[in-house]
């Protein structure tokens, strides 16, 4: 592990200056680079940053690292495209058929039978952990496979409590730091020892994003120096439910941002650097009115408590016992609830476990199946649907809506949630490159281990992308394009839910779904 700050270029620039220094100088190898080997790898995740949001007006320094490094065009979320399903996928490489992780919002009946809870909250994934034989996330972690080969992961988070901890959730291999807490918690002291301060704990949220640039330049790559580091930024994403999507709050945000990569580029010497975002944004219009359409279908079993439980877009029906008839009523309440949804404006896919093993079909006429979404787990719902979506366009220019309430969003199948953005610059990347290939935020663990010439686990399911690595070229790279699509006419009503998923060397990727009603 070696350090990489250049203190002297910190202290003699202001923005000004960072951002020459980082748009001539970032990622440039030193007179003594290292080998591959000994490298640092940095991941900044921009939380809800959109792939149209990077340009040379909006954002300067990101836009000049993809014009010298890689930009990937076609770079996907994972579904449910929500902030903590897409910081477990990062931190073990998997989907949530794999870690187990649902959603932000998640149905856990050993720590909450009678509705959903937070994931944003360390105290509840702690819980969660700890109803789980200590296994917060069912597959193994990037920070697990480093430590086992010597190596080292620092996290670190501005956005909630849980992106936080779900990038590195058994603080394997070494640390997670969060304005809220630290991880270890004997680092605390000497955190703000070399910081001289402590932040406040109402500090606004890009108070708290300068700090954790404050601690990884002035202590992480001093002290700690790690072989990967994690940095996630949680401004825009914030700013952007507050304000809209392309709102001037959100554009003020993302230039905070883009500022503060400029102050970490001005420091970087011989770094691979991955920027990427959890996931895109839409514009919400509020047709969805998912409590008052399953108000109908729940009762009470006899603990007292709903038989009908909703996490986000996850319902899931409880029976209260394993017999055979009971059984069959479920499955008789699931078909009604799956059937009222197709009906109603305002949903759009629908998911329900496989009609079979690994079959693209759902086990209701009508939707599409649990696995083709990388999401049939046995912490699943027995029915996932999706906001609907359109490619209308807001008051601010920006394209993509969705049904659910609130002023914007994401979580949806929409291509405009799904699409994310991915760029990759420094010594092993090729320069002044684009790619088309499909690739994913589960790619993002294999292909940092692969940087470090270390195996990937059986459990990681996404690829290392070597089309993107010196030498590699994405030009006739196999991309298979499929359609999928199931139909019910039940009561009299037509409804069809589609997919479209693109494939690359046996790696599926959700590229978008929807019902329609025709």
């Amino acid at each position: 592990m070696h350090a990489f700050w250049r203190p002297d270029t910190l202290a003699r620039c202001g923005l000004a200056g960072l951002l020459v220094a980082a748009l001539s100088a970032g990622c440039q190898p030193a007179d003594d680079a290292r080998e591959p080997d000994e490298r640092t790898h940095l991941l900044i995740v921009v939380d809800g940053l959109r792939p149209d949001l990077v340009t040379a007006e909006l954002t300067p320094v990101l836009h000049d690292l993809g014009q010298r490094g890689v930009v990937f065009t076609n770079h996907h979320a994972v579904f449910p495209t929500v902030t903590r399903v897409n910081a477990a996928s990062i931190s073990t490489g998997a989907y949530p058929a794999a870690h187990g992780l649902m959603g932000n919002t998640v149905y856990v009946p050993a720590v909450d039978a009678g509705s959903g809870v937070s994931t944003g909250s360390k105290s509840v994934l702690d819980a969660i952990a700890l109803a789980s034989d200590g296994r917060l996330l069912t597959a193994t972690t990037l920070g697990e496979v480093l430590a086992e080969a010597g190596r080292s992961l620092v996290v670190l988070s501005s956005g909630t409590q849980g992106s936080g901890m779900l990038l590195n959730p058994t603080v394997a291999g070494g640390a997670v730091i969060h304005p809220d807490y630290t991880l270890p918690e004997e680092l605390d002291a000497e955190l703000a020892d070399a910081l001289g301060r402590r932040l406040a704990p109402e500090a606004e949220v890009a108070d708290r994003t300068r700090w954790i640039v404050d601690v990884y330049l002035r202590y992480v790559v001093t002290e700690l120096r790690p072989d990967v580091t994690i940095l996630w930024m949680g401004d825009l994403d914030g700013a952007s439910h507050a304000s809209g999507v392309g709102s001037p709050e959100a554009l003020a945000a993302l230039e905070a941002v883009d500022g503060e990569i400029a102050r970490i580029m001005a420091t970087l010497d011989d770094v691979n650097l991955l920027v990427a975002s959890d996931h895109g944004f839409s514009t919400l219009t509020g047709e969805m009115e998912l409590d008052a359409l399953l108000a109908p279908y729940t009762g009470t079993l006899a603990d007292g408590l709903p038989d009908v439980v909703r996490a986000e877009g996850a319902i899931y029906v409880r029976d209260g016992s394993n017999g055979d008839d009971e059984d069959d009523a479920k499955d008789e309440k699931v078909a009604r609830i799956v059937s009222a949804l197709q009906r109603a404006p305002g949903y759009g896919a629908i998911f329900t476990r496989p009609s079979a093993p690994g079959a693209p079909e759902g086990i209701v006429p009508g939707t599409l199946s649990r696995a083709l979404v990388h999401w049939d787990h046995a912490r699943a719902a027995d029915i996932l649907v999706s906001a609907d979506w359109t490619p209308d366009v807001n008051e601010h220019g920006y394209a993509g809506t969705t049904s659910q309430r609130g002023t914007a969003g994401h979580g949806s199948t929409s291509p405009f949630d799904i699409h994310a953005t991915l760029i990759a610059v420094g010594p092993d990347f090729r320069e002044g490159a684009v790619s088309d290939v499909p690739t994913a935020n589960v790619d993002l663990a294999p292909t940092l281990l692969r940087l470090l010439g270390l195996e990937t686990p059986d459990t990681m399911q996404g690829r290392a992308i070597e089309e993107a690595l010196r030498g590699g070229s994405s030009a006739g790279v196999p991309v298979e394009f499929t359609m999928h699509t199931s139909e019910s006419a039940a009561d009299g009503a037509s409804y069809v839910v589609s997919a479209g998923v693109s494939t690359v060397d046996g790696h599926r990727y959700l590229d978008e779904a929807d019902g329609c009603r025709p």
